[in-house]
């Protein structure tokens, strides 16, 4: 991730923030569109999911600037959805919906620069999730 992407992901996201529930909703709808047998490893209440989704997606936002400090936690919350049924190739679907729902989310303020810093921002979170599953896998 390159500077200039961490500052248009953090600005873009203060704008998501006051529609975080409406855009954790298009998230998931988009998410069990996308692949519907993801549906299976949701079971609780898909509002609360969504508040934790837009918590941790804040948490991360909030320290890309210093991403190795948060890359031991996105580990170790890759290997515990490993634990919860979470795939590799889960991670594209994921990608896709998030940015479906950031597009949804943002409108017109949703550019193709927007668009490419959280691609390489999700792309990072989704790499060092993935790293900790494969991990978590081989311990």
């Amino acid at each position: 991730m390159q500077p200039g992407d961490i500052a248009i992901v953090q600005q873009s996201f203060c704008k998501v923030m006051p529609v975080a529930d409406q855009a954790a909703a298009l998230f998931y709808a988009r998410l069990f569109e996308i692949d519907p047998a993801l549906r299976r490893l949701f079971s609780g209440d898909m509002e609360e999911q969504g508040r934790k989704l837009m918590a941790a997606l804040s948490d991360a936002v909030s320290a890309l600037a210093q991403f190795d400090t948060i890359e031991p936690t996105l580990r170790g919350l890759g290997a515990r959805h490993a634990g919860y049924g979470v795939r590799d190739e889960h991670y594209a679907s994921v990608g896709a919906a998030l940015l479906w729902a950031l597009d949804r989310a943002l409108g017109p303020a949703f550019t193709p620069a927007v668009k490419s810093a959280w691609t390489a921002t999700y792309s990072a979170i989704a790499n060092a999730m993935i790293s900790g599953a494969r991990a978590a896998k081989a311990a």
